[in-house]
């Protein structure tokens, strides 16, 4: 039996990319899904794929940028199931601009997706997790968090910021012994939504000529099954997951 089995899973940012194939697969494994996004069409359509294929899956039309709304998905989560055992913490954007582009709405939207987002998330789940002393945080970030880039700026600073978030909570919940896991995955080039969120045209242009080379979003949902996976007493800290042809 998966150590994946019965585990319930909240996966932001479901309706698809990554969210959508991490979905796909813990539920394969027997996790019981809560899919939080906007786009209830698409968490619909999911949810109806998982249960057909014999998995376990509920859905929440949530906003990460809204405090309340991720308070009431974790109360529904709770509700529901009883428990929360895992945050897939993935709803992200990633509008690519020049600095000196002034696309100040763009980076507003970047910090309240990427940043308080992520923020959000925790704040309204782990305290559950903490209760139990058992619980599980995956945050997205990116290879943009590790590694800056012309027209990356302000997106590589939120997840450069995820990265730094991830850090500091696993620190503070080792040293508190709740037994929380904390595990922060910096995908590189990977096929999603997320280029269609840049809306400078030779930005954009750059991004499809380089994303040619992108992997299957599955390839890092198998990477979240795996750190999900571990005995409670592994902890797999940071998953830094590239095409083989990527360089930067």
């Amino acid at each position: 039996m998966s150590n994946i089995q019965d585990k319930v899973v909240i996966i932001t940012g479901a309706s698809s990319g990554i969210g959508e194939a991490a979905a796909k697969e813990l539920a394969s494994k027997g996790a019981k899904l809560v899919l939080a996004a906007r786009r209830e069409d698409r968490l619909k359509k999911l949810q109806d794929e998982i249960q057909n294929n014999g998995g376990q899956a509920i859905y929440k039309v949530t906003d990460v940028t809204s405090r309340k709304q991720m308070e009431e998905l974790a109360a529904f989560a709770l509700k529901e199931f009883g428990k929360i055992d895992v945050l897939v913490n993935n709803a992200g954007i990633m509008p690519q601009a020049f600095l000196a582009e002034n696309k100040v709405d763009e980076w507003d939207k970047m910090i309240d997706v990427n940043i308080k987002g992520v923020l959000y998330a925790i704040a309204a789940i782990v305290p559950s997790m903490r209760e139990r002393k058992s619980g599980h945080v995956i945050n997205l970030s990116s290879v943009a968090g590790h590694n800056i880039y012309p027209g990356g700026t302000v997106y590589c600073g939120t997840k450069f910021a995820v990265k730094a978030i991830s850090e500091g909570l696993r620190q503070e919940e080792a040293m508190s012994g709740t037994n929380i896991r904390v595990t922060n995955v910096s995908p590189g080039a990977v096929t999603s939504e997320l280029l269609e969120t840049t809306t400078d045209p030779a930005m954009k242009a750059g991004l499809d000529e380089f994303y040619q080379i992108a992997i299957d979003a599955n390839s890092i949902a198998r990477a979240i099954a795996f750190a999900i996976e571990q005995p409670s007493d592994v902890d797999i800290n940071e998953m830094i997951i590239r095409p083989t042809v990527q360089v930067g």
